[in-house]
C-alpha cells in the first residue's frame, strides 16, 4: 500500500505540471482510479503535513470536487464504521490544520460532505457536524471561529428541517462573531456567513426581520474592508443581498448608498472597487426602485454626473476609425460598465427620476471641447431611451436638435456616437421618430455615408439607416428611395472594388445589409433597382469564397432573399432557381461547420424563398431540410463549474447562472440563435407548404415536441409550440389514423409544457398553439384523461390570475408605493389579461368543436368565470368572461339556458358599461342571443333593446374608441329584429335602425347589417323604402359606403345580394341616376368597381 501511495503522490505532483501533455496523462490516470481509492488517497494526502502545500491544496480541491459530483455513488456503499471514520477524519483535519490556505480548503471539503448528508426531507444525518460548528464558533481560538463561519457560508442550509429550533443559536453565533472587535478576519467571515444565510432565505420575511438588527454591524464591517482594500468579497456579498433581498437592507439604505457613493466618487480607488460600489447602487435601483426613489432619491442627483464622467474614460486610439476588424471594448472597461449602468438605472428608476438628471447634465457635455465628453453625452442619450421612453417622447424635437448637428462633428468617434444615438432612437421611438424627423435624419446619415476616410463611422451610418428604415412607414421612406439608393449603389461599387484591391470589407458588409433593409420596407417600389443590383450581389455570392468573406457572403445571401421577397415572385422568378442553386452549392460543397456564420443566413434565406415560390419550393425540400434539421436539433454544450473554476473565467460565448452553494451552471450560447432561427424556418415551411411538407411532418414533430422544454432559449420553445398546429394540418393528407398517432405523441407534452412554462410570454404562445390544435383536429381530440388534465391546468391558471390580482393589491399597500410602481402594476395587469385571453381562445376552440358536449367539463371551471363577471372585478375580467359566455351562446344555441342564471343579467347590464371593450363583448352577446338563443330568450332580447339603443344614440358613439362597440350594438339590434322579434314591435324600431346606417368599421358584423337591409328591400318593406321608394338613393349610398370602406368581402354571399339589388335599380334609368347623384365621387367609383368586379351570371 505504501508503494501505491508513493505512486499516487507522484501522480498528484504530476497533476500540478505546467506541461500540458504530462498533465493530461496524469488526469487520465487519475480519472481511471476507482472512487474509493481516490477518496482514501486524497484524504491521506490532505492530512500529510510532509507533502508540499501545493500538493495538499490540490488534494483538497480534487476531494471537494469528487464529493460534489460522486459522493452518493460511493458513500452509501462503504460500511458504517468506515463512514464514521471518514466523517471523523474530516472534522479532525478542520480542527488541527495549521496552514491557512489548506484550512480554508478543508473547510470546503467538510461543508461538501455536510451538504450531501442532508436528505431530501431535510434530515441532517451528521449531527456531530452541527455540534462541531457551534464548538468552533464558541472557541477562544480565532482560526476555529473562522472555520465555523467558512463552513456555514458554504452550506447555510445545514440545519435542514431542524433550523427553526436552532434559529436563536444561529443568530447568537453570527452576532458574537460580527461583534468580535479583536479579530477582523472573524468579523469578515461573519458578514459572508450572514449574507449566505439571508440569501438562502430570500423569500422568508420572518427570518430576515429576525436578523435585521445585525445589519448596522454588517455595513460597518463592509466599510472596514473597503478601507483595508485587501479583499473585495464583502462588497460582492452586498451585491448579492441587493439582488436577492433588497428590503432586508432598507433600514441601512442611506448608510449603504452613502458608502458606495464615497467609493465610486473616489478616483484614486482601484477601478474594480469603484465598479463594485456602482453595481450595488444599480442593482438596488433594479430590484427595489421604489425604495431607492423614496429613501435614497437624494443620491441620484450626484450619482448620474459621476456615471457620465466615467463614460468619458476612453482610450485614444489613432487606428480606431479605419480598422476593418471591429474589436469590441472590454466589458470591464470603465466606459462600458458606466454606459450599462446608466441604461440599467434608467430602466430601474424610470424616466421621471432619471430624465431630469440627463437633461441637466448632457448639454454642457455636448458643448465640451474634449471629444470624450461629447461622445459620452451622445452614448448616454442612446442608453437611456428604453428606460425614459415615455418622458423622452415628449421632448424628442429638442433632443434631435441637439443630436443631429453632431453627425458633422470634427471627431470621427463623436460622429459615430451621433449615428448610434440616431439609430437607437429610431428603434426606441418608432414609428413616431421616423414620421417626425425623416427630413433631418435621412439627409444627415447619407452625408455621413460619404465619410470614406473613416470606414467605421461610414459603416455605422449604414447601420443607423437600417434601424431607421426597419420601422419607417413605407410612404415616408419611398420619396427618399432614389437618393438613398444612388448613395448605396455608389458605395457598393466603390467598396467592392476596394475588397478586390485591398481586402477591406467592413463597409461592404454593412451596405449590403442596409440595401436589404430598405428593400424590405419599400417592397414593390424597389423593383426599379433590381436589375442593377442583382448581378453584383450574385457575383459576390459566387466568388466570396475565402474564410474571411463568410460574413459578407452570408449578408449578401440575406440581401438577395429580402430583395426577392420585396419585389415579389413575378420579378424574382427569373433568378430564383439560379439563386437557390448557388445557396445549395454553398452547403453541399462547403459542408459548413456548426459555427459558420453563413448557416443562419442560408436557413433564413431559404424560408424567404419558400414564401416567394410557394408550392414551387417543394422541389428543394430534400436539399434544404438536412441542414435546417441539423441546426434545429443542435444540442448546446453545458457545464457545471464550482466557484473556483469560475475564477478568472471570461468567455463571451458562455453564460453562467449560480445554482447556489458553490455550483454554477453554464451553457454555450453561441449557436442558440441559429437553433431558434432554424426552428422558426421549419414553422414557415409547414405553414406555407401544407400537405407539400407532409413527408417531413413526423420527423419535425419528433424534433419539436421535446423542444417545448428547451429552457435555454425562449425563441426555441415559442417556435416549437407554433409549429404543432401547422404540422397536424400537414399530416391530414396521410389519413385520420396517422393524424391520431401524431396527436397522441404531441398532446401529453403540450399539456405538460403549459403546466410548467416559466415565462409568461412563451406561455401565451403555447396556450394559443393548443387552441389551434383543437380547432384543427375537431371534436373528440381530447380523451377523458387529457381533458381532465387540461381542466386541472386551466383551473390552476385561473386561480393564479386571482392570486396575482390580490398580490397587486398588497403591493399598493407597500411603504414605498408610488405612481411609478402603479404603472408597473398596470403592465403586470395587462400581462395577466393576455393569459386570460389565451385561456378564452382554448375555451373558444373547445366550444367551437364540442358545442354543448363540453358543458360537463366546463362546469368544473365555470365558477371562475362567474367570479370574473362580478362588479368589483376590473373591466378586462368582465370582457373575457363575457367572451366565454358569448361562445357558449353561439355554439350551444338554446342549450346555453343552462348558464343563464350566471350570464344573462350581467350581459344586459354591461351593455351600458363605461369600458368600450366590455360594451362590445356584451352587445355582441345580446346579438348572438337573438340569433342562436331561441324563443326562450325573446323577453331578454326585448329587455336588452333599450340599452343597446342608448349606446348607439350616445352623442360620442362614433368616436374612434366607441365605434366598434356601437357597430356591435347596431348588429345586435339587427339580429334581434331578424331572428328573435316575438317580444318587440319591429316596425316601431326600423326607422331608428335605418337612421344608424351605414356601418363602416366592423367587418365581422357589417354583413349581418347589410344582409338584413337586403331582406327588407327585397320584401319591399314600405317603412324602409319610403313612399314610392323615395328612400332608395339613401339606401344605395349605404351600400356604396360599405364598398368604399371594404367592410363586405367579395366572397361573402351578401355582396351578391347587394349587387343584384343595385342591378335591378339600374333597369330604371331615372331612379338609378337619382341614386348615383346622391353619392360622393369616392362612393360612385367604389360602386362602379364592385359592379365591374362581379359581372352578372
Amino acid at each position: 500500500m505504501a508503494a501505491d501511495l508513493d505512486q499516487l503522490q507522484q501522480l498528484l505532483n504530476t497533476l500540478l505540471s505546467t506541461d500540458n501533455d504530462t498533465r493530461k496523462q496524469a488526469e487520465e490516470a487519475y480519472n481511471n482510479l476507482p472512487v474509493d481509492s481516490k477518496v482514501t488517497f486524497l484524504l491521506s494526502s490532505l492530512c500529510n503535513a510532509t507533502l508540499t502545500e501545493e500538493m495538499r491544496a490540490m488534494a483538497a480541491v480534487l476531494l471537494r470536487r469528487l464529493f460534489a459530483s460522486e459522493f452518493m455513488d460511493f458513500y452509501p456503499k462503504i460500511p458504517p464504521e468506515a463512514q464514521a471514520q471518514l466523517r471523523e477524519q474530516i472534522l479532525l483535519s478542520v480542527q488541527s490544520e495549521q496552514t491557512e490556505t489548506i484550512r480554508r480548503k478543508v473547510c470546503e471539503v467538510a461543508a461538501e460532505v455536510a451538504r450531501n448528508l442532508i436528505d431530501e426531507d431535510g434530515n441532517n444525518q451528521w449531527p456531530e457536524f452541527l455540534q462541531f460548528l457551534f464548538q468552533c464558533a464558541n472557541s477562544p481560538v480565532p482560526a476555529l471561529k473562522e472555520n465555523a463561519l467558512r463552513m456555514f457560508t458554504s452550506v447555510p442550509g445545514v440545519f435542514g428541517n431542524q433550523q427553526a429550533n436552532y434559529l436563536d443559536l444561529i443568530k447568537q453565533m453570527l452576532q458574537q462573531s460580527i461583534m468580535d472587535s479583536a479579530n477582523y478576519e472573524v468579523r469578515f467571515q461573519a458578514v459572508r456567513a450572514i449574507g449566505a444565510f439571508i440569501v438562502l432565505h430570500d423569500k422568508e420575511d420572518n427570518i430576515q426581520n429576525h436578523f435585521s438588527e445585525l445589519l448596522p454591524a454588517i455595513v460597518q464591517v463592509i466599510a472596514q474592508s473597503v478601507e483595508k482594500q485587501t479583499d473585495d468579497a464583502l462588497l460582492k456579498v452586498l451585491i448579492d443581498l441587493a439582488e436577492s433581498t433588497p428590503k432586508f437592507l432598507r433600514l441601512q439604505l442611506e448608510t449603504i448608498m452613502e458608502m458606495c457613493m464615497k467609493i465610486f466618487s473616489n478616483d484614486d480607488m482601484i477601478d474594480s472597487w469603484r465598479q463594485l460600489a456602482l453595481e450595488v447602487l444599480v442593482t438596488l435601483a433594479e430590484t427595489a426602485p421604489a425604495m431607492v426613489r423614496k429613501v435614497g432619491g437624494k443620491y441620484i442627483a450626484s450619482l448620474v454626473p459621476l456615471v457620465l464622467k466615467m463614460m468619458t474614460d476612453i482610450q485614444e486610439d489613432e487606428k480606431w476609425s479605419f480598422s476593418d476588424e471591429i474589436v469590441e471594448d472590454d466589458n470591464d472597461s470603465n466606459n462600458v460598465v458606466a454606459e450599462s449602468a446608466l441604461d440599467r438605472l434608467a430602466c430601474g428608476l424610470g424616466g421621471k427620476t432619471m430624465l431630469p438628471q440627463i437633461v441637466q447634465n448632457i448639454p454642457s457635455m455636448l458643448n465640451n471641447s474634449d471629444w470624450k465628453y461629447r461622445h459620452a453625452a451622445l452614448m448616454a442619450i442612446s442608453a437611456v431611451g428604453e428606460g425614459c421612453h415615455k418622458q423622452m417622447e415628449v421632448i424628442l424635437p429638442q433632443i434631435m436638435d441637439g443630436v443631429i448637428q453632431y453627425l458633422q462633428d470634427p471627431h470621427p468617434r463623436v460622429r459615430y456616437a451621433a449615428c448610434n444615438a440616431v439609430g437607437q432612437m429610431s428603434t426606441d421611438f418608432a414609428p413616431v421618430f421616423e414620421k417626425k424627423f425623416h427630413d433631418k435624419v435621412i439627409p444627415g446619415l447619407l452625408m455621413v455615408l460619404d465619410d470614406n476616410a473613416n470606414p467605421r463611422v461610414q459603416a455605422h451610418a449604414g447601420a443607423a439607416l437600417v434601424n431607421f428604415s426597419e420601422d419607417c412607414p413605407k410612404n415616408i421612406l419611398t420619396p427618399y428611395l432614389d437618393a438613398i439608393m444612388a448613395k448605396l449603389e455608389s458605395i457598393l461599387t466603390a467598396k467592392f472594388q476596394e475588397l478586390v484591391e485591398k481586402g477591406t470589407k467592413l463597409v461592404l458588409e454593412q451596405v449590403v445589409t442596409t440595401i436589404a433593409s430598405v428593400a424590405d420596407t419599400c417592397e414593390e417600389q424597389f423593383v426599379t433597382y433590381y436589375d442593377r443590383l442583382m448581378p453584383c450581389l450574385k457575383y459576390i455570392i459566387q466568388n466570396a469564397n475565402q474564410q474571411e468573406h463568410k460574413m459578407l457572403r452570408g449578408k449578401t445571401i440575406e440581401c438577395v432573399s429580402l430583395i426577392g421577397l420585396a419585389v415579389g415572385p413575378e420579378k424574382f422568378i427569373a433568378d430564383a432557381s439560379e439563386v437557390m442553386d448557388m445557396l445549395l452549392k454553398t452547403h453541399s460543397e462547403g459542408d459548413l461547420p456548426d459555427d459558420d456564420p453563413q448557416t443562419s443566413y442560408l436557413i433564413s434565406a431559404w424560408a424567404r424563398i419558400c414564401k416567394i415560390l410557394g408550392k414551387q419550393f417543394e422541389q428543394y425540400l430534400p436539399l434544404v431540410m438536412g441542414p435546417v434539421l441539423r441546426t434545429a436539433a443542435m444540442k448546446p454544450e453545458v457545464a457545471v463549474l464550482d466557484n473556483e473554476d469560475m475564477e478568472g473565467l471570461e468567455d463571451v460565448d458562455w453564460e453562467f447562472i449560480s445554482l447556489g452553494e458553490q455550483q454554477n451552471f453554464g451553457i454555450k450560447t453561441a449557436g442558440l440563435e441559429d437553433k431558434a432561427s432554424a426552428c422558426e424556418m421549419l414553422v414557415c415551411y409547414a405553414r406555407e407548404l401544407k400537405e407539400g411538407f407532409a413527408d417531413y411532418a413526423e420527423e419535425v414533430v419528433r424534433l419539436m415536441v421535446p423542444l417545448l422544454k428547451f429552457y435555454f432559449h425562449d425563441g426555441v420553445r415559442t417556435a416549437a409550440a407554433a409549429s404543432l398546429p401547422y404540422l397536424l394540418d400537414c399530416a391530414k393528407i396521410k389519413g385520420p389514423q396517422y393524424l391520431e398517432g401524431m396527436w397522441a405523441y404531441i398532446c401529453p407534452d403540450l399539456l405538460k409544457a403549459i403546466d410548467t412554462e416559466p415565462e409568461p410570454e412563451v406561455l401565451l404562445e403555447i396556450l394559443y398553439s393548443l387552441a389551434k390544435c383543437i380547432e384543427t383536429l375537431g371534436a373528440g381530440c381530447l380523451g377523458a384523461q387529457p381533458m381532465a388534465e387540461l381542466l386541472r391546468i386551466l383551473d390552476k391558471l385561473l386561480n393564479k390570475h386571482f392570486e396575482r390580482a390580490v398580490a397587486r393589491l398588497e403591493k399598493r399597500k407597500d411603504e414605498d408605493y408610488d405612481e411609478v410602481v402603479e404603472e408597473q402594476l398596470a403592465d403586470e395587469d395587462s400581462e395577466d389579461v393576455y393569459t386570460l385571453s389565451k385561456i378564452a381562445d382554448i375555451l373558444h376552440a373547445l366550444f367551437t368543436t364540442h358545442t354543448s358536449s363540453f358543458f360537463p367539463y366546463f362546469d368544473q371551471i365555470c365558477g371562475h368565470f362567474v367570479k370574473l363577471l362580478s362588479p368589483e372585478r376590473p373591466w378586462s375580467d368582465h370582457q373575457w368572461a363575457l367572451c366565454v359566455f358569448d361562445d357558449i351562446i353561439e355554439f350551444a344555441g338554446p342549450e346555453c339556458a343552462k348558464y343563464q342564471e350566471y350570464f344573462l343579467r350581467p350581459m344586459i347590464q354591461y351593455v351600458s358599461d363605461k369600458s368600450a371593450e366590455v360594451r362590445q363583448a356584451a352587445a355582441y352577446g345580446c346579438g348572438i342571443l337573438g340569433q342562436y338563443g331561441g324563443e326562450a330568450f325573446a323577453q331578454a332580447c326585448a329587455e336588452a333593446l333599450p340599452r343597446l339603443m342608448d349606446v348607439i344614440n350616445d352623442p360620442e358613439s362614433r368616436s374612434p374608441e366607441n365605434v366598434n362597440p356601437t357597430e356591435n350594438a347596431i348588429s345586435a339590434v339587427t339580429k334581434i329584429l331578424k331572428y328573435n322579434n316575438k317580444a318587440i314591435n319591429v316596425d316601431e324600431i326600423l326607422p331608428y335602425w335605418v337612421s344608424w346606417l351605414p356601418v363602416v368599421e366592423d367587418r365581422d358584423e357589417a354583413p349581418h347589417v347589410y344582409g338584413y337591409l337586403c331582406d327588407l328591400i327585397e320584401a319591399n318593406h314600405v317603412i324602409v323604402l319610403g313612399p314610392n321608394n323615395a328612400n332608395l338613393p339613401r339606401l344605395i349610398s349605404f351600400f356604396a359606403e360599405a364598398f368604399c370602406q371594404n367592410v363586405v368581402s367579395t366572397d361573402n354571399p351578401v355582396m351578391g345580394r347587394i349587387l343584384s339589388i343595385v342591378r335591378q335599380i339600374q333597369n330604371n334609368e331615372s331612379m338609378f341616376q337619382a341614386c348615383i347623384n346622391a353619392l360622393t365621387a369616392d362612393q360612385q367609383q367604389a360602386l362602379h368597381e364592385a359592379l365591374r368586379a362581379q359581372p352578372t351570371n
